[in-house]
């Protein structure tokens, strides 16, 4: 039978034309679709027309990338905005929810951390984190930094210089503790300040992480001299130590710059076949206040099956090649990423009126109006070719090549301890993705096991596990190890053989339709490499190395459940016992003759401690939050509803505790007569 699939654009210019016309010149998004209508593309231009037409002419230089994407186009869709502000801020959105291949996507791998300031409460709180959460839109977060120590060092002097809330719980029921005594604290645990005061503190907090140092020291000194003159000589004092701690928190980052007065960002990229490694300076009246980091996946180019080239002949197993100098990738394409990416989630006043990048952006224009609207003042974007300020771009791009190269090196160690633990355990290849198994409990009560995963080396925490052991016979008083192993392993790859049996059932299908055209030629190219892709993840989520924390009798129950479920022959299991650090096979009585410094058993030791803390950790979440429902338990009236309410609204035990009657009864469910049979049980 003839095939019904449409022909891509490039192909059809009858219809190509007939769509062109239908897109008007006004700024908007641009979305292309592949022939299984998934999105390839996501872009944003102030005449959509001309920008998508340009896609598709013959004198265009694309780049290899976006002209094998130009290939596989179906259809497009556009989306018209009034402004190319409206433009930018759309595109952003929907790359973030539909992630297309052919976007450069920045790559949260949590290696950077941010300074989290929480302003949806009532006394913000102020911490370094690795996870941006998409919590509440009140809450600022700034970063990420490249130097997680001069972050460290930097949090610890403020909180010498202004007296900030120093713990995430109080001491005492009724009285500060010693923070407050010493002048490190206001007492946000005892209600000693109002929250509008607090605020303003960390206000002055906040302004330091937005470049803004110079002029807080210029709000602080008229108010130093004017408690001075008051004889107010307590405050002026303390105002005087703050303005001396501040200057030196800023002394020795001077950059030389002829022009000292204008906020300037610079911006520049060092990239391999795989990483672009880039680097943000802040620059502002001259003093380096701020140096962040980001990361930009290259992903390597999808697999396509020339004319004439059998499905057969497409490998599953092994990675497609990159196409070309960092697979296609513009770097301009992913400086112009990095900055909207950025300059979303700071505030205005944050936002500097010089910006100068490394190369060209594609939409600088769009870029800079939409800057320029959001700050109230004209931001200009300018690529320097000579004089300081290339000189300025040139240091940034030598610190992103410094950081590229402490990345190589660690993944050319990360390499030699695979390779090493491949020769050890006589694997027919390097074990890329490597699983961790452990149990924690005491004496059997709240009893878990944790799964972690090493891809390549490193931790990749998206795929760590926690299970909660439902064996009945474990329990308080009674424990069994190499039980609750035998049911996690059993329930981590339930199911794997049949999943691996229906792959393999659907390869060989395929192979078989592939000598008959008049069958196959329904089956486009992107269509074949779905199926394959889907195949390929399906085979890729099975581990080439299965680490047990234990000894000979853990191993032993795990290789026993893997040979009822006649798996033992497809997945290499080892265990690591904790008191000599020794490695036992299946089947062997005597362990692995190595060395605890060999770099492959130290990637396992890294596999089994990280294993062990995600495990202790779940489990002592499970004891403390037994431990509070049991307290509450007491309650006379108290359910189990109810106390997730409480502990929902005051998130602890203690704050619960200290709460009034009054407190307590704005929870809802909880009235004014159950309300004062909690406070009497907290205060008899």
């Amino acid at each position: 039978m003839p095939s019904t699939k449409t022909l891509p654009l490039v192909k059809d210019s009858e219809r190509l034309e007939s769509r062109l016309k239908e897109i008007p010149a006004v700024p908007g998004v641009y979305l292309m679709r592949d022939e299984s209508d998934r999105i390839l593309y996501i872009g944003k231009s102030k005449k959509l027309r001309n920008r998508v037409r340009s896609y598709f002419r013959e004198s265009q230089n694309l780049s290899p990338r976006i002209a094998m994407m130009v290939q596989q186009v179906r259809e497009i869709e556009f989306i018209a905005t009034d402004t190319e502000a409206e433009a930018l801020a759309l595109e952003a959105n929907l790359v973030k929810q539909h992630q297309p291949y052919f976007n450069v996507l920045l790559k949260d791998d949590k290696k950077y951390p941010y300074l989290c300031i929480t302003w949806s409460e009532e006394y913000p709180r102020i911490f370094i984190t690795r996870k941006r959460r998409a919590g509440s839109a009140k809450d600022r977060y700034y970063g990420p930094y490249v130097d997680t120590g001069a972050l460290r060092s930097t949090l610890h002097l403020i909180k010498r210089i202004f007296p900030l809330r120093q713990r995430p719980q109080p001491l005492f029921k009724d009285r500060p503790c010693l923070n407050y005594d010493i002048g490190r604290c206001v007492g946000v645990c005892q209600g000693l300040t109002s929250p509008e005061e607090y605020r303003k503190i960390i206000q002055k907090v906040a302004m330091i992480f937005q470049g803004r140092t110079q002029e807080l020291l210029d709000i602080l000194e008229p108010q130093m001299q004017q408690a001075a003159e008051d004889l107010n000589f307590e405050t002026a004092a303390r105002l005087r130590d703050q303005i001396k701690g501040l200057e030196s928190l800023s002394a020795g980052q001077k950059v030389s710059l002829p022009d000292d007065t204008v906020s300037r960002d610079a911006i520049a990229l060092a990239a391999d076949s795989q990483h672009a490694c880039v680097q943000l300076f802040q620059i502002r009246a001259g003093q380096l206040v701020g140096r962040l980091g980001f990361m930009a996946e290259i992903p390597p180019q999808p697999p396509v099956a020339k004319e004439g080239q059998e499905l057969s002949q497409l490998s599953i197993s092994s990675p497609p090649s990159l196409g070309g100098e960092r697979g296609g990738v513009e770097a301009g394409a992913i400086l112009q990423r990095v900055l909207e990416e950025h300059y979303q989630n700071v505030e205005s006043v944050e936002i500097p009126s010089e910006i100068s990048v490394q190369y060209e952006l594609p939409e600088a224009e769009i870029l800079a109006d939409w800057l320029s609207n959001r700050k109230g003042r004209k931001v200009t974007i300018l690529t320097p070719q000579r004089q300081t300020k290339a000189e300025l771009i040139e240091m940034v791009e030598r610190n992103a090549e410094y950081e590229l190269a402490r990345m190589q090196r660690l993944s050319d160690r990360n390499s030699q301890a695979m390779e090493d633990l491949a020769e050890i355990l006589d694997l027919p290849e390097v074990p890329r993705r490597i699983e961790g198994y452990d149990i924690s409990h005491i004496q059997g009560s709240d009893a878990v096991a944790s799964r972690v995963v090493f891809i390549d080396g490193l931790p990749a925490n998206q795929h760590y596990r926690h299970y909660k052991i439902k064996n009945p016979e474990i329990k308080s008083g009674h424990s069994d190890d190499f039980a609750s192993l035998a049911e996690v392993i059993g329930r981590r790859f339930r199911g794997l053989k049949e999943e691996a049996s229906s792959a393999t059932d659907f390869i060989t299908d395929l192979t078989d339709r592939t000598n008959k055209e008049e069958e196959f030629s329904d089956l486009g190219n992107s269509e074949k490499i779905s199926n394959l892709s889907s195949v390929s993840r399906t085979i890729s989520d099975k581990p080439d190395l299965i680490m047990i924390d234990g000894g000979k009798g853990q191993l032993s129950a795990v290789v026993a459940v893997l040979r009822e479920m006649n798996l033992l022959e497809e997945l290499r299991v080892v265990s690591l016992a904790k008191q000599r650090e020794e490695i036992f096979l299946p089947g062997e009585s005597l362990p692995l003759s190595t060395n605890s410094e060999q770099p492959g058993v130290q990637l396992l030791r890294r596999v089994r401690d990280e294993a062990h803390r995600f495990a202790v950790s779940f489990h002592r979440d499970r004891r403390s939050e037994r431990m509070k429902r049991s307290r509450l338990d007491e309650i006379p009236g108290l359910g189990h509803h109810r106390q997730k309410q409480l502990l929902a609204h005051f998130r602890s035990i203690d704050y619960l505790r200290l709460a009034t009657p009054e407190q307590l009864a704005e929870v809802s469910g909880i009235g004014p007569r159950l309300a004062q049979q909690i406070y009497d049980y907290f205060h008899p």
